[in-house]
């Protein structure tokens, strides 16, 4: 075999804030790092160097009408002209992937998710025979399967069963199949009867913690912060099964006049106090463009505003990076967790969970819903975080859902202690800290990725 010297990483998209973006971004360094040259490919670079092929974008918008019609409704096709407008673009991708991979002279393909998702099947068609083309040794790195999303998520017509048959994800020697989760270890095996490797999401715990500077001090004030108010995170992005609806529950009971009373008695952690004007806010800080339906922010808005809970909605304050856009100050994404106090991560569904790890490196605390993934794979490694339980207690008209009120009390009362008490604080997010780095480090993604990028 030829000595692997240049990777190419693709994906829909790269250098958002997205998990699978964020996880490209510390696999290009850790492989970089380990001596290979490594070349990213997408719909949209999201302002990275790399190879754009705009069809590769799952947001395209005759990509999105594919999608739609395979596996939701066959609205705007028959099953002959839906299979012919994907061969249309599938060769279009083709020939994108064909120029990447020539000039690049590349080695080995880290394909992310477009096996797996099934959100651009003309990309998922184009890339299994660009490998075939060229023989190149491959990583299969699925992140989220298409029958993992909703449970209606199914082929419309017999040539999308075929298609998902073969492509989603396609089966070969060459192929090395990797998953961020047992519970889709087992799935894969069971539906497709394919041996995977789990990896599970990694950060570098080495680096040090993010902190108020001259840059990011100004944050809090700008969305309309006070000293004395509470900076409550959602870091997620804001689609519905990211189940942000449990945060407005939390706040809401955390707003309850004897926990008011209890903050104003005890004042705030880090020596500021808290007063009758004090606000408790949730701050979202992700995209709402994977929202399908684009009513989920909406509904969230409605919610906050019923239970009188202030709500702050700043994606568009928000990048990968600082800078300045037309003169208008952005912030990087890590800025956020500065400057917050509180953490929440009710997510219903993670393939594994990008914004936990990231909470335990800023050393905040968490409050996290125990979703499938959680309680089978990261529960054991003895985390300590704030529980809104594992179960749905039931949905609203508009399908929000809700857990026990007092599970919601409980948790309520236990951020209580962590936003008052300094060394409960500190005793918290340093082991959490201290587990992180023992399990999910970069160190631990190298370790994998040499023993998988073999010469």
């Amino acid at each position: 075999m030829t000595q692997i010297k240049k990777i190419g990483i693709i994906h829909y998209q790269v250098g958002y804030t997205d998990g699978v973006s964020l996880e490209i971004d510390k696999w290009k360094q850790v492989l970089e790092k380990m001596g290979y040259r490594v070349y990213l490919c997408a719909g949209d670079l999201g302002g990275r160097d790399g190879h754009e092929i705009p069809e590769l974008y799952h947001h395209h918008p005759e990509i999105i009408k594919i999608g739609r019609n395979a596996f939701s409704a066959l609205d705007d096709y028959n099953p002959v002209s839906l299979l012919n407008e994907i061969t249309t673009y599938s060769r279009l991708i083709e020939n994108g992937l064909k120029k990447f991979v020539q000039e690049k002279q590349i080695d080995l393909l880290i394909v992310n998710n477009v096996w797996s998702v099934g959100l651009n099947l003309p990309a998922a068609i184009a890339l299994e025979k660009i490998r075939k083309k060229y023989a190149l040794p491959t990583l299969a790195h699925h992140h989220d399967f298409y029958w993992e999303r909703k449970p209606d998520n199914k082929p419309t017509c017999s040539p999308i069963e075929k298609i998902a048959a073969d492509y989603l994800p396609p089966q070969n020697f060459s192929i090395k199949h990797l998953v961020i989760n047992s519970l889709a270890l087992k799935t894969l095996a069971h539906r497709k009867h394919l041996q995977a490797r789990v990896i599970p999401n990694v950060f570098d715990f080495d680096a040090p913690a993010w902190t108020l500077d001259s840059y990011n001090q100004d944050l809090r004030e700008r969305i309309g912060l006070d000293d004395t108010d509470i900076m409550v995170l959602q870091a997620t992005r804001v689609i519905p099964r990211k189940g942000i609806e449990l945060s407005i529950d939390l706040i809401n009971a955390l707003n309850a006049p004897e926990r008011r009373s209890f903050l104003i008695r005890s004042g705030l952690y880090n020596g500021k106090s808290f007063n009758e004007s004090s606000k408790l806010v949730l701050v979202m800080t992700g995209s709402n463009k994977d929202d399908v339906s684009g009513n989920y922010i909406n509904l969230l808005k409605e919610k906050a505003q019923a239970c009188d809970v202030e709500l702050f909605y700043i994606a568009d304050l928000i990048e990968t990076a600082r800078g300045y856009h037309y003169g208008d100050k952005r912030y990087s994404f890590w800025d956020a967790y500065a400057a917050a106090d509180l953490v929440t991560y009710p997510s219903l569904w993670e393939g594994w969970g990008n914004q936990l790890l990231e909470a335990v490196q800023a050393r905040l605390p968490v409050v996290i819903f125990e979703y499938p993934v959680y309680l089978e794979d990261i529960q054991e490694k003895g985390f300590s975080f704030i529980s809104l339980g594992s179960k749905i207690s039931g949905k609203n008209e508009n399908g929000l859902v809700h857990v026990d009120q007092e599970i919601i009390e409980q948790a309520a009362d236990q951020v209580l202690m962590v936003l008052t008490d300094a060394d409960k604080r500190h005793e918290m997010v340093s082991h959490n800290h201290q587990v992180a780095q023992a399990h999910y480090s970069q160190h631990t993604l190298e370790s994998i990725l040499s023993d998988l990028v073999t010469t």
